[in-house]
This record gives C-alpha cells, sequence and structure tokens, in this order.
C-alpha cells in the first residue's frame, strides 16, 4: 500500500475545487456538443448518424473503459491519473477543434472523441475517489453534492456555453477545454491530494471482453435508424455484446486480479443504487441531446437561444443538488433518491405534454422540475454507492459506477435516437401524403428528412409541418424518459433502506480486490 501527500482541514476545498476542475471538461463535453450539432454537421457535411456518433462516440468510450480508469487508479495512484487524463483530454479536445474539412472529418472526429472518452475514463474515477477519500463519511454527502451539483450542473451549462461559443465558431466547444485543464493542473500541483494506492496487476482479457462488449451493444442499437430493426446485423451486434458482457461477468469472478471486483455486487445498497443510476442515465444525458435539438427545428431557435432553454433545467438541477446532499448525510439515500425520481418522472411527463403547442413559455416549469428530480437525485445515488467501498476500493467503486452509468447513457442515447428517427420517419410520410404527394415519393423524402433532422442549422427554412413533426417525435422521447425515471423510482423504493450508512472504516479495511474480504462486504449496512 502506498500513500502519498497529506490532507488537512484548511486544504479540503481546495482539493475539491481542483478535483471539479478536473472533470469539468468530461460533463461539459457530454452535452456541449449537441448544441453545435447543427453547425458541425452543415460545416463538415455529416450525416444525421455520423452527428449521432459525434454525440456518442465519447459516452460510448467512456463507458468501455471507466472500469478500466477506476482500476488503474486504484493500482497505479489516483493523482496520477488525474493528472493523466487532464492531460489526454486537453490534447484530444484541441485535436477535434481542428477536425479538417472534406472526406476524413467524420473518421477524424469521432476518433478524437473516442480519445476524449479514454481520458475522462482515466480521470473522472480518480478524482472521485479523491474527494471521497478526503472527506470524512458524515462530511461525504455536502461535498459531493458540491461536486456532482457543480459537475453535473455543467452538463447543462454545456449547451449554454456552446451556443454561445458556435457563434464566433463551432471548433471553440473543444478549445475550450484548455484553459479549463490547465487550470486543474495547477490546482492539483499547489492542492496535493492525499492518494492511497495498492499496486496490482491489470486485467487486460477483462479490459478487452469489456470494451468489446459495449461496444458491439451499443453500436446495434446506434444502427438500428440506418440498417432497420429487421437488419440481422442489428440483432447480432446486440446479442454478441450481451454475451460479452455475460462472459466478463463470469471471468471475473475467477481472476485473482480483476478488472472489476463483480463480488461488491453482493452488497445490496451499491447493487440497487447502481440499477437506480442505470435506468436513470437512459434519460439524464439524453435529454440534453433531445432538447437542444427540439428548440432548434421545432421552435425555430438559435443555437445559444436553445442553450438558454436548458438554463432552466439546470435552475432546478443546481437547487435540488444541494438539497439531496443534505439529505443524504441526515437520513440516508432513500428519501432523496426516490422523490427525486418521482419528481423527474412528472416533470418528464408534464414536459412531453407540452412540446407540440410549440411554445416555450408553457413548458418552463416542467424543464425546471425535470431537472429539480434528476438533481435531487443523482448526487446522493452516486454517493452512497461508492461509499459502500474500502478505501482502497474507491477508484474502482467509482469505475464501476460510471460504466454502468455511461453504458446506460450511450444505450438511452443510441436507442431513443433510433425512435426519434422512426417516429420523425412516419409523421413526415403522412403530412406528405396528405398533401398530396405520391406515397413512395412521401416515403423517401421522409426518409431524407428524418436522417437530416429537419434540415437543422437552418431553422428559418424547415417547414411547420417538419417543426411539428419533430415536436411530435419528441413527445415520444420525452415520455421514454418519463418511464425510465418511474422505473428507477420503483427499484429504489423497493430495493433501497432507510436510514443513515454506517462508517465501513474503510481506513483499515483491505482493498476490495483480496477475495478474503470480499463476503464482508455484502453484510455492511445499507
Amino acid at each position: 500500500m502506498v500513500s502519498t501527500g497529506t490532507t488537512t482541514g484548511w486544504s479540503k476545498n481546495l482539493i475539491l475545487t481542483a478535483m471539479i476542475f478536473a472533470v469539468a471538461m468530461t460533463f461539459i463535453d457530454q452535452t456541449i456538443v449537441s448544441i453545435a450539432v447543427p453547425e458541425i454537421q452543415k460545416e463538415l457535411g455529416l450525416s444525421a448518424t455520423g452527428v449521432q456518433w459525434v454525440v456518442n462516440a465519447y459516452l460510448l468510450s467512456l463507458a468501455a473503459l471507466f472500469a478500466f480508469g477506476g482500476r488503474l487508479a486504484d493500482t497505479v495512484g489516483h493523482r496520477k491519473m488525474v493528472v493523466l487524463g487532464v492531460v489526454v483530454f486537453a490534447g484530444s479536445s484541441a485535436m477535434c477543434g481542428l477536425t479538417p474539412k472534406g472526406g476524413i472529418a467524420e473518421a477524424w472526429i469521432v476518433t478524437f472523441r473516442v480519445v476524449q472518452g479514454a481520458g475522462g475514463a482515466i480521470m473522472f474515477p480518480a478524482a472521485l475517489a479523491i474527494v471521497v477519500q478526503t472527506f470524512p463519511l458524515r462530511e461525504r454527502g455536502k461535498a459531493l453534492a458540491t461536486f456532482f451539483g457543480i459537475a453535473g450542473g455543467l452538463t447543462a451549462v454545456g449547451p449554454i456555453l456552446g451556443g454561445y461559443l458556435t457563434q464566433w465558431t463551432w471548433r471553440a466547444i473543444f478549445w475550450v477545454n484548455i484553459p479549463v485543464a490547465v487550470i486543474a493542473l495547477v490546482l492539483v500541483l499547489v492542492s496535493k491530494p492525499a492518494t492511497t494506492y495498492k499496486s496490482a496487476r491489470m486485467d487486460y482479457r477483462g479490459l478487452v471482453l469489456i470494451a468489446s462488449g459495449v461496444a458491439l451493444s451499443v453500436f446495434g442499437f446506434q444502427q438500428s435508424s440506418i440498417w432497420g430493426w429487421t437488419n440481422p446485423g442489428i440483432w447480432l451486434c446486440v446479442a454478441a455484446g450481451l454475451v460479452l458482457l455475460v462472459v466478463f461477468f463470469f471471468v471475473e469472478r475467477r481472476t485473482p486480479s480483476p478488472l472489476m471486483e463483480v463480488r461488491i455486487f453482493r452488497n445490496r445498497a451499491f447493487l440497487v443504487e447502481n440499477m437506480v443510476l442505470g435506468v436513470a442515465m437512459i434519460a439524464f444525458v439524453p435529454v440534453f441531446f433531445f432538447a437542444s435539438e427540439y428548440a432548434q427545428i421545432s421552435l425555430g431557435k438559435t443555437a445559444s437561444e436553445a442553450g438558454l432553454y436548458l438554463l432552466y433545467f439546470f435552475i432546478g438541477f443546481a437547487v435540488a443538488a444541494q438539497v439531496g446532499g443534505r439529505m443524504l448525510d441526515k437520513g440516508g439515500a432513500k428519501r432523496p433518491v426516490v422523490l427525486g425520481c418521482v419528481l423527474a418522472c412528472v416533470g418528464f411527463s408534464l414536459w412531453a405534454g407540452k412540446v407540440t403547442q410549440l411554445e416555450f413559455s408553457n413548458q418552463i416549469w416542467f424543464v425546471i422540475t425535470s431537472g429539480a428530480g434528476m438533481g435531487l437525485m443523482l448526487g446522493p445515488a452516486s454517493t452512497d454507492a461508492v461509499n459502500r467501498a474500502t478505501r482502497l476500493s474507491y477508484g474502482e467503486a467509482t469505475g464501476i459506477t460510471q460504466t454502468i452509468r455511461n453504458y446506460s447513457a450511450s444505450l438511452g442515447l443510441a436507442i431513443l435516437g433510433s425512435v426519434l428517427v422512426s417516429r420523425m420517419r412516419t409523421g413526415v410520410t403522412s403530412s406528405l401524403v396528405s398533401q398530396g404527394v405520391p406515397p413512395d415519393v412521401a416515403t423517401r423524402d421522409a426518409a431524407t428528412i428524418a436522417q437530416a433532422q429537419g434540415g437543422k442549422g437552418s431553422a428559418q427554412a424547415i417547414p411547420h409541418f417538419v417543426s411539428l413533426d419533430f415536436a411530435q417525435a419528441t413527445r415520444t422521447v420525452f415520455i421514454g424518459l418519463a418511464v425510465a425515471m418511474g422505473v428507477a423510482g420503483v427499484i429504489a423504493l423497493v430495493g433501497l433502506r432507510p436510514g443513515l450508512q454506517e462508517d465501513p472504516g474503510a481506513a483499515e479495511e483491505p482493498s476490495l480486490t483480496d477475495p478474503s474480504e470480499a463476503p464482508s462486504l455484502s453484510d455492511r449496512p445499507s
């Protein structure tokens, strides 16, 4: 076991600030690209599928490599991995901003979005592990409410910032990460966060299995809008991906030094919280992509105006995140998680009912309500899950949690994106036929319009019937978001136990990777 650095009372907030700056880029980049999609598509000539991959390649890379990043942090050192992750992330961001025009544009930007995701996957588990190690159990709710409140809020700020930067050039949405990275590195150098880790062998077999399983399954769903659900290639990719993930689970159980200690799922609270987070993430990240698309296509907003549209979501999220953290510290995770899921479910349901009216003023309170629900549950669920780990396994536990979160976000974006394109294609076909267009021509033109997402990037040229059809497709997607949050709420209500978690004495416990200690984990209070 190796420990470096010291942590004193006065330095805790400085360390927290350093870690927030470090992860800020990863949260901003989950959504900032969505607002610039019309300009990126227009300048680089990307297809609708290519655009989805610009967004989803980043999430997919995060999901596939988070377990690797968490394990690496616990065995090499959290501070080292934060620094390495920040450098990789900033470098790949610069390359995304330098994407050349022409035939290689799509491959270039998608590739460096994958590298961005790899940098984030290395950085985030280490940063969160440092925060958890820095603050004692009874202070973590408040500290991590600030961490997730600010970092998660940046997910909502991303589209706002992106809207203004896009007015200059869409490339600036990537370049903005560079000064943030410099600040993060300076703060890490000054704060010198303590790190505790234990050297161990890396499980590259497990890495290949989980990365391949995640990539294949998400790719299958992603391509469904292009290949069609009847294409056997779709189901082959999905099935192969799921089989690889199952194989990964059983291989990890028999690996002496696994990439992911799957026995941690014997802990009831850890299992339930990850189930809740997995379902909730189907809604949380995709909502920014679909809401920003809706604002520009159906409401005719500019990129910056679409960003402000999502500011209301952030207002609800930021306020409720602080409330959720305090509720966690005082009474445990169950109440804020259940209430947050219910509130988000209600908010998305009411929001879905208003989108076809094409009036933003009728939606404001429902946008705020949806954001508040997500803010109330997200921090407590994430914090409660990581609290179940020992001090030497915070990075690993974070890697597991973030793998599940980002895999679900990727899956949600892929599936709901397919639903959106399919629903819009059907709607536009009906609209064209009603205007006297022959059915075969209407079907062909509708497919083109749906793939181009209504021709976004020139909102003034979008016909009213296309705007309305896109709004109706968005309503279907938002209903899906509401269902996801309702399911998450039921899981939390049934699976979580009320009351505060007891301190597991993490500083004295060996790593979760010690097989002799795994059974005791499931005996902790949940």
